[in-house]
């Protein structure tokens, strides 16, 4: 049981139970009521098992400076309680047998992108960026992005105004998600010498990306209302839930605690995404 639990957690359920969530979003919003069951659970299972390959090879790239973070240092390959070729192997065979799932019930479009966002988050981001550029989250955003997209264009069969609009509110909606995460994990990015924003630059220019980011993806979330694909019960809540974020971004200006502020910013980014891909999932079917 001990060993069966070791590999699940280094394919992190957490991010793959998020990742399942936007997925299903996407795919309700382009499929407009009419859903596909056979579909829609091939594109989750395929989602889940790439996106677990990806976490368990991150988990093998960063097993050094793992060890060197609080946050980390107890995972499963900085502990060394298991073999890293063994993960390595694991890692394959995920990534394989998600992708044959994906080319057999969902279309190529959904597997490109899901191939290309797996390249870019093990190829590029982890591989090469996380440790050398300090704007690598600009980059392992796209990756992020990756499932929900392949999710919408797996029902859609195609990449359309909503596809464009869905990349862009997943993309700008990770990076002050991670920014948040580096302002109160400070020490631990310090620590292991990973050159993200706040720590590099600081973070009152993390706070001025932050409120950026957050101003954009207000406007592209409210763009699915007025481009057609949502109603306005989406509209209402998504308003709400992204304005209630900026303020709370705002709030940082006055903070006398800036880790407190920006784990709270952490946990609202998730209530927000998960409020946004609920709404999407409910609004666009009876839209639909």
């Amino acid at each position: 049981m001990k060993v069966i639990r070791n590999y699940i957690e280094i394919a992190k359920p957490g991010i793959i139970l998020a990742n399942l969530i936007s997925t299903a979003g996407g795919f309700f919003l382009a499929s407009g009521g009419r859903v596909d069951i056979s579909v829609l659970l091939a594109i989750l299972t395929g989602v889940s098992l790439v996106v677990a390959s990806g976490c368990v090879c991150n988990n093998c790239i960063d097993r050094d400076i793992d060890r060197l973070m609080k946050r980390t240092c107890n995972r499963v390959l900085a502990r060394r309680v298991l073999p890293v070729g063994s993960a390595w192997f694991y890692a394959s065979f995920l990534g394989i047998v998600g992708v044959a799932l994906l080319g057999t019930a969902a279309n190529m479009l959904s597997v490109a992108i899901v191939l290309a966002g797996f390249g870019i988050y093990v190829g590029i981001y982890s591989l090469r960026l996380k440790r050398t550029c300090v704007y690598a989250t600009l980059v392992g955003s796209l990756a992020g992005a990756a499932p929900p997209l392949a999710g919408y264009c797996a029902a859609a069969n195609r990449f359309d105004g909503g596809a464009a609009i869905l990349l862009a509110i997943f993309i700008v909606w990770q990076i002050p998600h991670y920014y948040a995460i580096a302002i109160f994990r400070f020490d631990d990015y310090a620590a292991a010498a990973i050159p993200i924003l706040p720590v590099k630059q600081g973070t009152s220019a993390a706070k001025i990306h932050i409120f950026g980011c957050i101003l954009v993806f207000i406007a592209a979330s409210l763009m699915l209302t007025f481009c057609g694909y949502t109603g306005y019960s989406y509209l209402a809540v998504t308003a709400v839930s992204g304005l209630a974020w900026l303020f709370i971004a705002l709030s940082g200006y006055n903070t006398s605690d800036e880790r407190l502020w920006a784990r709270k910013l952490y946990i609202f980014s998730i209530l927000a995404m998960l409020a946004l891909s609920f709404m999407m999932s409910i609004d666009s079917t009876f839209i639909g």
